[in-house]
């Protein structure tokens, strides 16, 4: 893959951003540096596991009741469709409608607002005669989304196949409403997107990244207006928790006691999430920035200036080269994008799953680019865990979070992680890194 040239003319901006995680769905989740961990129970095994808080169940039985077609998508949708109605509502794309009147502080669905049958945008239940309308809808072809999920529809598929064990049925939906390209399709429905694209992307956990990339594409060739790009995951069933565990990988602490540590070496600290976050881009001209900065020059403003990808073909589909090859050659990409040199990055998200050997291998690779003068190093999985294809997107979303607030919270055990910033952070690095041998970098900045 070669490296453009850096535009001159134009910046991607991060317009809004929506995250739901086991921290949450407030901006300023990670202020408290209060871990997401629970537990749950697998045969005759207890594991942590970082899930939902039991208040956001509430919102998602809402959303799922809104209407007769989202009743039967999976978990996997409904937590990109959160995120994304959260992104739009910062942008100030929800139009009129009440979404836009809301804080981004706020979970924007509330459980309590219907009765026994939906009311969408305060107008009665719809008719075969009515429009269906959602609570973020845009009506506009330049909206395209861009949404990234390792696994996709976890919960569906593993219902509707249990359904077919036990009676040989399978219900009409289970093709439609199983395959990856639906998690994108219906937060573009969502959105109201009249024809604008939909694309779902899969590359295990660095999938949200090839949705960014993706999407920075597009907009960068003149292909859509806005996009809304991220990673969804909902991996906590059953099947999935046995897997993880299978690996050899999970975290043998309890979930009170900080189960995913990573940097910290052995034992392997691998704990899985649940989570999304999804973000509005537009292009706009450095002219237009410029003018944007002078009448709100109190607002921060994030630009994503580039998204980079590393491959390597090794036999072990699960293991990765001990000097991180793909994540130096996505961080090379990135910088090189970018036009930036390694002394401009002033701290990393880290990819670190808690295990020893990824953790290592990236913490070589991070040397080989950067030299002995490191930024800092930082990871959000601490306190929400592994959550597959949305772990991308939700470290960028720390990321913002970090160059807002200037600051991130201390993890509470023997860790290589930077307990709190040594400069001041204007740009961010962001790693993510998946089985198969991919890896990608994302570089934010703020203005």
């Amino acid at each position: 893959m070669t490296n453009p040239t850096p535009a001159t003319d134009d910046v991607i901006l991060l317009r809004g951003r929506g995250r739901i995680s086991a921290l949450g769905t407030a901006a300023n989740g990670y202020a408290a540096g209060q871990p997401g961990f629970a537990t749950r129970t697998l045969g005759r095994k207890q594991l942590a596991v970082a899930a939902l808080p039991p208040a956001l169940e509430d919102q998602l039985t809402a959303l799922r009741k809104s209407q007769p077609a989202y009743r039967q998508l999976d978990r996997t949708v409904l937590l990109a469709i959160v995120a994304a109605r959260q992104a739009t509502a910062e942008a100030g794309w929800a139009g009129g409608n009440e979404q836009s009147a809301m804080s981004n502080e706020q979970v924007l669905i509330t459980p309590n607002s219907l009765p026994n049958q939906p009311i969408i945008n305060n107008q009665k239940p719809e008719t075969r005669s009515q429009k269906l309308t959602t609570n973020n809808e845009q009506q506009t072809t330049s909206l395209a989304v861009s949404i990234g999920s390792s696994r996709g529809a976890t919960g569906r598929t593993e219902h509707y196949h249990h359904e077919f064990l036990s009676t040989g049925d399978v219900a009409a939906a289970a093709s439609p409403l199983t395959t990856l390209g639906n998690v994108a399709s219906w937060v573009a429905f969502d959105a109201g997107s009249a024809g604008g694209a939909a694309l779902s992307h899969s590359s295990t956990c660095s999938s949200a990244f090839q949705a960014l990339g993706n999407a920075m594409a597009w907009l960068r060739a003149g292909m859509a207006g806005r996009f809304l790009a991220g990673g969804t995951e909902a991996p906590l069933t059953d099947f999935t928790l046995a897997q993880m565990h299978a690996l050899g990988i999970y975290s043998p602490f309890a979930a009170a006691d900080f189960p995913c540590r990573p940097g910290a070496g052995r034992p392997s600290t691998f704990v899985l999430g649940e989570g999304a976050a999804v973000f509005a881009l537009e292009k706009i001209s450095r002219a237009a920035l410029l003018a944007e900065q002078r009448q709100r020059p109190v607002r921060p403003l994030f630009v994503l200036e580039s998204v980079g990808f590393g491959f390597e073909a090794i036999g072990s589909k699960t293991g990765l080269s001990a000097d991180g090859r793909h994540f130096q050659t996505a961080m090379r990409q990135a910088l090189a994008q970018a036009g930036r040199a390694g002394a401009e990055v002033d701290a990393i998200v880290l990819h670190s799953p808690g295990t020893p050997a990824g953790d290592a291998a990236e913490r070589q690779a991070i040397r080989a680019v950067f030299g002995e003068q490191l930024p800092d190093l930082v990871s959000n999985k601490w306190l929400l865990g592994h959550t597959l294809g949305a772990s991308a997107a939700l470290s960028l979303d720390f990321a913002c979070h970090i160059l807002a607030s200037q600051s991130w919270p201390a993890a509470p055990f023997a860790t290589d992680l930077t307990p709190a910033p040594t400069r001041p952070i204007r740009r961010v690095l962001v790693n993510a890194a998946g089985f198969g041998g991919n890896a990608a970098s994302a570089l934010v900045a703020v203005l």
